[in-house]
């Protein structure tokens, strides 16, 4: 993708106040209800799952899984991620081409350092690659995420967010690592036996980084076929 010429100078960022209270307590609850479903999804299928169950475990009430998340299938897809990714998308360096730049903001949920979120996170892809519903509905939260990235990207090339190459570059992307992470999947599925050890937990996302490094660098060598 053409790349405007960087500023000679990056404006010092400062890390603006954290959440409030409220905002704390909203994240927990949400947090709560997200890790009740997946324990419950895990023991007894995401189908066979009412939301009435997921609200008994997490300890509130049906109406506040739904005012937290509008559907079921949200649960799975909605998360934090997208703003964490656009931030770290924009502390990369300006001179570093925008794959890379994407690759170290992907690949940090997926390190070590990211802890129980990590296995969070791969069971809950696991179930978007196996359950129809959740991957018809996926199409809505890559659309947001598309406009994240799509600002991030922008900014750091001096071009508009609407700006033609910008979103034909974020579509390549996000497509390109969804279809790494379906890949990824299909070949490294947990089993009952592996799905909550550490190890396994370490094996899958390490297949998945391998499977987006790939994935990115075919766009950056132009999809040499």
């Amino acid at each position: 993708m053409p790349k405007a010429t960087p500023p000679t100078s990056q404006p010092e960022r400062r890390p603006g106040p954290g959440p409030g209270l409220r905002e704390r307590k909203k994240i927990k609850t949400r947090q709560a209800i997200r890790r009740a479903a997946l324990r419950l999804f895990a023991e007894q299928g995401y189908e066979a799952t009412p939301v009435d169950r997921i609200a008994a475990a997490a300890d509130v009430s049906t109406s506040t899984v739904f005012r937290y998340f509008p559907a079921k299938e949200d649960i799975v897809l909605t998360d934090e991620y997208d703003a964490l990714m656009a931030e770290a998308i924009r502390e990369r360096p300006l001179d570093e081409s925008p794959t890379a730049s994407l690759r170290h903001a992907v690949v940090g949920l997926l390190g070590p350092a990211a802890g129980a979120e990590r296995e969070e996170l791969l069971a809950r892809l696991a179930l978007v690659r196996q359950v129809p519903a959740l991957r018809a509905r996926m199409s809505g939260g890559l659309a947001d995420s598309g406009t994240l990235l799509g600002e991030a990207l922008a900014e750091r090339s001096g071009r508009a967010p609407d700006d033609f190459e910008v979103r034909v570059a974020v579509g390549a992307v996000l497509g390109a690592l969804r279809e790494a992470v379906f890949h990824c999947l299909d070949h490294h599925l947990p089993t009952a036996t592996t799905a909550s050890t550490a190890r396994a937990t370490a094996t899958r996302a390490d297949a998945m980084t391998t499977a987006i490094d790939r994935a990115l660098d075919l766009l950056s060598r132009g999809i040499p076929l």
